[in-house]
């Protein structure tokens, strides 16, 4: 069990430094920003790349989003939910206090909204709180789905962490201009943290939708798509 845990903490631990840091350090880059599309390229970078690194000791959930809807597809016990919760937060938080360290490296470096995500006027263009929580439910549940179904032994093995690595890189592509893409509780705890915004406050939107996003995507694959005579 500590060895799982590990790896939800370093997989968590990647997901948030390469992707929130593309955000905060290469994003704003005065000649060399990334912009939009390479922050979602980043995300799903980080996804796929631990995913084969770690995913054969935990599964390579780094979300806790993901760990529910798996539990609700009966891919993953629920006495290792709120263990894999917190190793997954721990990993968010110590990414996002290694990236405030370092961008706190540069003058004048002010934090502002640090990667967080938001509605209203926190959202990056401006979309209200049932925008927020529309997108980020469907997205959670359309994510959950891909993770399923690319996991699912009917599918060649060896691909589904390409698979879900592209589908994290399309949601963000969809949603950055929203809510700025949570899809992932630990994501977004661990960057408002060090926001100077109102991201803590809003935090909570951003358990409740991919949480809800989860169980819509756990439960469609269960009842609805699952062969479960290849399960």
């Amino acid at each position: 069990m500590i060895k799982k845990l590990a790896a939800e903490f370093v997989g968590t631990f990647w997901l948030v430094f390469g992707g929130c840091g593309s955000a905060i350090l290469a994003a704003a880059f005065p000649s060399l920003g990334i912009g939009f599309a390479g922050v979602s390229l980043a995300f799903g970078l980080t996804v796929l790349t631990m995913a084969y690194a770690v995913g054969g000791i935990s599964g390579g959930h780094f979300n806790p989003a993901v760990s529910l809807g798996l539990a609700i597809a009966k891919r993953f016990e629920w006495r290792y939910l709120l263990p894999y919760w917190i190793a997954q937060v721990v990993g968010a938080v110590a990414a996002a206090g290694a990236l405030f360290v370092i961008a706190s490296g540069k003058p004048e470096f002010a934090p502002g909204g640090f990667a967080s995500n938001g509605y209203g006027t926190l959202s990056p263009d401006g979309y209200s709180l049932t925008a927020a929580l529309l997108i980020e439910v469907l997205l959670t549940a359309g994510f959950l789905i891909v993770i399923l179904g690319s996991t699912s032994k009917k599918v060649p093995a060896g691909f589904a962490p390409i698979a879900i690595g592209l589908a994290l890189t399309l949601i963000h592509l969809i949603s950055i201009p929203v809510t700025n893409t949570s899809v992932n509780p630990a994501r977004s705890t661990g960057v408002a943290l060090f926001a100077t915004t109102g991201a803590l406050g809003q935090l909570w939107l951003f358990w409740l939708a991919p949480l809800l996003g989860a169980a819509v995507g756990g439960l469609s694959w269960r009842h609805l798509l699952a062969d479960h005579e290849a399960e």
